[in-house]
């Protein structure tokens, strides 16, 4: 696999893999209730998905209220993750500057 299209295909994981944290950061945000602080996974997904989170207030002015940031960060991922599959990879393969007959290949096998 060419470097330009490796590089694609980790953001890409690594996308995916941060909006699974925040979503089950959100989830057990809604069912763990007041006590949610104490939940120890819920440490776990705090302390995981925090660096989108502050990346995410970062980028947002300062009129959002920090409690919805977690949230602007969960869609912000979304986008990114929408930008990667509809417009940076197919460019990137239309392009024949790289051969992406491999990643398709494995995407048709399964």
């Amino acid at each position: 696999m060419e470097t330009e299209l490796l590089i694609v295909v980790i953001a890409k994981a690594i996308t995916e893999v941060a909006g699974m944290f925040m979503l089950g950061r959100g989830l057990l945000y809604l069912l763990a209730g007041a006590k949610r602080d104490t939940n120890l996974f819920y440490q776990v997904l705090c302390v995981v998905t925090n660096p989108v989170v502050r990346a995410a207030r970062w980028l947002t002015p300062g009129i959002i209220v920090d409690r919805h940031i977690p949230f602007v960060a969960f869609v912000l991922l979304g986008w990114i993750w929408l930008g990667i599959v509809l417009w940076l990879l197919p460019d990137l393969c239309a392009s024949g500057r790289v051969d992406c007959t491999e990643l398709l290949q494995r995407k048709a096998g399964g």
